[in-house]
């Protein structure tokens, strides 16, 4: 047995890719994320702040810690907090709640980023929005498409993370949807059909 870190697994993982790259054709989506895979392993193992045009946690440190010298704010602040919602704008300044359904591309700090050059765009708009209206079929990204959908219709005050949904208005029931490869969970599909 011996001991590997993270980016030692990143990179046994990454050199198997490239070599079934080898024996069968990629795609041109498949062939960039290749790339961009190899790219990140390289430079997390030389500087990982070194991705800060396109890793987002990279670019969003930057900025925090920018704010936080200039401004002498340290990171547990609240402005800190709003700041983190306010880079992808997902923040309602007239409730002080964070609203992801509300999403407003011309405030959100990334946005402003890449229209300015200073960050890599990675997918296009068109995709962006296509994948937001059509979401993958075979992952959870089906359950909380359906259910974000759903609720919006009936216009039920909601909220959803990578793996949380629930309903704001009713007896605060959280549905935890942690398999990323589970498309069809019962239990979400009774709170869709509750709606």
């Amino acid at each position: 047995a011996r001991m590997l870190s993270a980016l030692d697994i990143q990179r046994e993982y990454y050199d198997r890719a490239v070599e079934f790259a080898e024996k069968f054709p990629l795609n041109t989506g498949e062939r960039q994320a290749l790339k961009m895979w190899g790219h990140c392993l390289t430079q997390i193992e030389k500087d990982p702040l070194g991705l800060d045009r396109e890793c987002d946690w990279v670019i969003k440190h930057n900025l925090l810690d920018a704010f936080g010298s200039r401004y002498g704010v340290p990171l547990n602040h609240p402005k800190m907090a709003c700041l983190d919602l306010l880079y992808h704008d997902m923040y309602d300044i007239e409730t002080s709640r964070s609203d992801a359904s509300k999403v407003n591309k011309s405030r959100g700090l990334f946005h402003q980023f890449a229209k300015r050059g200073v960050v890599e765009r990675i997918c296009l708009e068109d995709d962006v929005t296509r994948a937001v209206e059509n979401p993958p079929q075979t992952t959870r990204a089906r359950l909380r498409g359906e259910f974000v959908r759903r609720a919006q219709e009936s216009k039920r005050d909601f909220t959803v993370d990578w793996v949380h949904l629930k309903l704001n208005d009713q007896a605060q029931q959280t549905i935890l949807c942690d398999d990323p490869f589970k498309s069809h969970d019962d239990r979400v599909e009774k709170l869709i059909a509750a709606l």
